[in-house]
This record gives C-alpha cells, sequence and structure tokens, in this order.
C-alpha cells in the first residue's frame, strides 16, 4: 500500500470514528464506504487550509463530515463570532449561511471571508431589509432596536443592540427604554413577552414578521402525541419556535444551551425540535443518548459541501467572497460590540 493510500486509509478511520454513531437524517448512513469516498476530500482541504493560513468555522446545522472533517471551530451563531473574533486568520471560510459570514467579515475586517455557496441564504435574516428597519423606527421612534444576531449586516448596522437567543432576555432587561423593536423573528419575540412578564420586568414587544422556516413548523400537538409513545420523554426546544410549542416543551435554549441540557439530563428519550445537524453533533459527542425522530432539515444549511468548501479553499469566485463597506460595517460592528459590553462572552 502506497503512502496515500495509508493516509486516506487512516483518514477514513478517523471520520468513521466520529461519524458512526450519526443517523439523524433519513436515507443517509455514514458507515466505513461513506467515510472513505470522504477522505480524499477532508485530506486536501485540510491541506489547502494549511496553505492559507485559513480556519473553518462550521454552524452546528451544517452535514457531519464537515463539522468533523474539516471544521477548527462547531457551534451556534454566537459561539462563531467569537472565534471569528479571535481567529487572526488570514481567510475565514464560513461554512453555514451569508448572514453569519457577514458577522465574521463585521468583526474580521481584514480577513478574507468567503462562503462555500452564496444561495445559504436564510428565510428568518431574509424577511427584513435595512431599508424595511429604517420604516419600522420611523413607527416606534421611542424603542430600543434589538436585532437578533440571525439578521443582515444593514439590519445590524441599523439596530442598538445585536442579541443571541441566549443573551436576548439579560440584555433586554438591562436597557433603559420601555419599548424594544425586536426584530427580525416574530415568534421568537412572542416568546420575549412571556419570559419578561415572568421576571416582572415590565417591557413593551414590538416586532417586524420573520420566522425560521425550521422552526416554525413545530406545533404542540406532535409533542402530547410523542409524550405519550415514550414515556419519560424530554422535549427540548428553540425560542425560534411558536409559544405554545416552548410552552410544551421540557427545556427552551439557544443551540448551545439544548446541548448543555441534553448532555447534563437523564432522560430514556429526547425529542429535538430544531435542526437535524444538531442531533448529528449529540450522536457524535453523546453516542449514549436516543432521541426519537421530530427533527427538520435546513435546505440553505444543506446547500454546504465538502466540494463547496474545497473549492472556495482553492480559488474564490468573486461572488463567494463576503465585501461590505466599511461605513456600513462600522455601525454594524457597534451593534454587536454592545452585545459583548451588556453579556461579555464566557
Amino acid at each position: 500500500m502506497t503512502a496515500a493510500a495509508h493516509e486516506v486509509e487512516a483518514e477514513t478511520e478517523r471520520l468513521f470514528r466520529a461519524l458512526m454513531h450519526v443517523d439523524c437524517e433519513p436515507g443517509r448512513s455514514w458507515n466505513y464506504e461513506a467515510c472513505r469516498s470522504f477522505a480524499p476530500l477532508t485530506l486536501e482541504i485540510n491541506r489547502l487550509k494549511r496553505e492559507h493560513g485559513a480556519v473553518i468555522l462550521a454552524h452546528s446545522y451544517v452535514e457531519p463530515e464537515i463539522t468533523y472533517g474539516v471544521a477548527d471551530f462547531k457551534g451556534d451563531s454566537y459561539f462563531l463570532s467569537v472565534k471569528a473574533r479571535e481567529a487572526q486568520a488570514r481567510m475565514i471560510v464560513f461554512v453555514g449561511v451569508v448572514f453569519m459570514a457577514e458577522t465574521a467579515k463585521i468583526l474580521c475586517p481584514d480577513a478574507t471571508v468567503v462562503v462555500p455557496d452564496r444561495g445559504a441564504g436564510c428565510s428568518l435574516a431574509d424577511s427584513l431589509t435595512g431599508a424595511g428597519l429604517r420604516r419600522l423606527k420611523a413607527h416606534y421612534p421611542d424603542a430600543a432596536v434589538v436585532c437578533y444576531i440571525n439578521s443582515t449586516a444593514e439590519v445590524k448596522a441599523e439596530s442598538d443592540v445585536c442579541v443571541t437567543s441566549g443573551n436576548v432576555y439579560d440584555i433586554i432587561e438591562k436597557l433603559p427604554q420601555r419599548r424594544i423593536l425586536f426584530v427580525p423573528d416574530r415568534l421568537m419575540a412572542e416568546n420575549i413577552r412571556t419570559e419578561m412578564k415572568r421576571r416582572g420586568c415590565a417591557k413593551e414587544i414590538v416586532a417586524s414578521d420573520g420566522t425560521c422556516i425550521v422552526h416554525e413548523v413545530f406545533d404542540a400537538s406532535a409533542i402530547a402525541i410523542a409524550r405519550a409513545r415514550f414515556p419519560g420523554l424530554h422535549v427540548v426546544a428553540h425560542p425560534e419556535c411558536a409559544p405554545e410549542v416552548a410552552a410544551a416543551a421540557d427545556f427552551v435554549g439557544s443551540t448551545g444551551a439544548m446541548m448543555k441540557y441534553v448532555r447534563g439530563t437523564p432522560a430514556p428519550y429526547f425529542l429535538m425540535l430544531t435542526e437535524c445537524g444538531l442531533v448529528g453533533r449529540l450522536q457524535v459527542e453523546d453516542p449514549e443518548k436516543r432521541f426519537i425522530t421530530g427533527c427538520r432539515l435546513c435546505p440553505y444549511m444543506k446547500l454546504n459541501s465538502l466540494a463547496k468548501v474545497r473549492d472556495v479553499l482553492a480559488a474564490p469566485r468573486p461572488d463567494q467572497i463576503v465585501t461590505l463597506e466599511e461605513p456600513l460595517r462600522c455601525r454594524a460592528a457597534r451593534c454587536i460590540e454592545r452585545m459583548f459590553a451588556l453579556a461579555p462572552p464566557a
């Protein structure tokens, strides 16, 4: 066997050990032969990454062969934003959706930030433009404008502070304004109203009308059916879900918080009301946990592939390079830096 063949075989073994427990996506199998087919690509990508001084950031929702084959960091939007700021890399490959790559460019203006597929949008982020937010602000001139991190650079530039699903409640409590214009997630805004009321915090929450096409589809009736079929089931939901779903869940939290909850909670079964990629991560990192079917796939996240990561590292096309006008970038950066000031990274 040649040295190259030995290298492929060793990489196949590494991938298989990581991915052997993943079975969350119908019709796909990360078996030994699948891992052998990925191995030449992951080896090439990791070589290109070293040559270009690049760092690869992968959202938890992308395919496991990316997350465990080539990613330097994997996590949710907030975690990856922090890692982008810390990376000091010449090149950042953001494997997720475009608004996340924009956030990396906002925080790392000197780095070349690229996306494997420019079509990897987001129903939530794309639901509101900067011009649309300016029109909303004209209706609520006394409101603090709070944007969810799942928003475009234009929207961040028009906002007072950025938030995540993990720090939103604490940041809104700290703001002096009574009225909060929260964008772009309508369902999260409803969950914020509930939590502010529970905390005894007198805030008026007004919102735009965006939703996440993954999280908006879950419904509370399915939770009741699942509980009847699987005694002891724990239901874990994201705050982008509808309020009635959040009310019926055992835990509601950010992607990172959901992972922490599952890892620390003894239960015979879990139902994850989020994107299937997160279930795949848990199956890899906590293989003794048992999950019932119920997650959903994000078509935008799944546009990313190892081949596209390789191609963008080797020779990015102009449309794959994320660029922002400097005045807009600076205004968006102030919005994000205020978030870090009000809720410092752990």
